[in-house]
């Protein structure tokens, strides 16, 4: 059998056994050695005898995944093409796009122009802005730049709200608030208070340890 090509005709192979061997190769799936008896009007005997002389089942694994193989290029080839097709396309548009721009962007000059030079009669100014924003945006289209600006916003279009305390609860344990008991802050004391972990306030002011004197703390023997 030839190797390299086992789908083509082998060598000592008549013309006659190589057209049922491609009849059975055309049958896909549904192969059958009865079928293509049938289909040429053969015995049976005969076209069994064929089948093993010219291995016509590794014959037709071999076509089959040249079929696959041809169908998978041709399809891969018409991507590229539409690919190619479809780029054409938008450098197209963009460039028209770019040359509409252009004109926009004049027009508007020139409305702006006689605006000022016929004392501000004819297209008002809302009209020569609707102008200059419909060349802008074509022209920004055309680049490939952002036509509109996006914000982040909180809720409801406010702003974006950070609630720290569950974080530091996580950490710290319960929030302390050193205010509590202090009464009311004087108006205007903008000061930061400072929010300890609860397990690090448990000494009060009257528990707490008397700060050693600074210095000699030996007596001192008078004369």
């Amino acid at each position: 059998m030839n190797t390299e090509k086992p789908y083509e005709r082998q060598a000592n192979e008549s013309a006659k056994a190589f057209e049922a061997f491609t009849t059975y190769a055309n049958q896909g799936a549904t192969r059958s050695l009865v079928a293509v008896g049938q289909a040429l009007g053969k015995s049976g005997s005969l076209i069994e005898r064929w089948s093993r002389r010219y291995q016509w089942v590794e014959r037709a694994w071999t076509y089959d995944a040249r079929m696959a193989r041809v169908k998978h290029e041709a399809e891969e080839a018409q991507m590229r093409a539409e690919s190619a097709e479809w780029k054409r396309r938008e450098k197209e548009q963009r460039e028209k796009e770019w040359r509409v721009s252009n004109a926009c962007i004049q027009a508007g000059e020139e409305a702006l122009k006689r605006f000022y030079e016929n004392a501000r009669r004819g297209a008002t100014l809302g009209d020569v802005s609707r102008i200059f924003e419909v060349g802008s945006k074509l022209g920004r289209l055309a680049t490939g730049l952002a036509t509109e600006r996006t914000e982040l916003t909180g809720e409801h279009g406010g702003p974006i709200q950070v609630d720290l305390l569950p974080t530091l609860r996580k950490v710290f344990g319960e929030i302390v608030d050193l205010r509590d008991g202090l009464g009311a802050r004087p108006p205007g004391d903008d000061r930061q208070i400072l929010l300890l972990p609860r397990g690090d306030c448990t000494a009060t002011p009257s528990a707490a340890t008397p700060a050693k004197p600074v210095g000699d703390t030996q007596p001192k023997n008078t004369p």
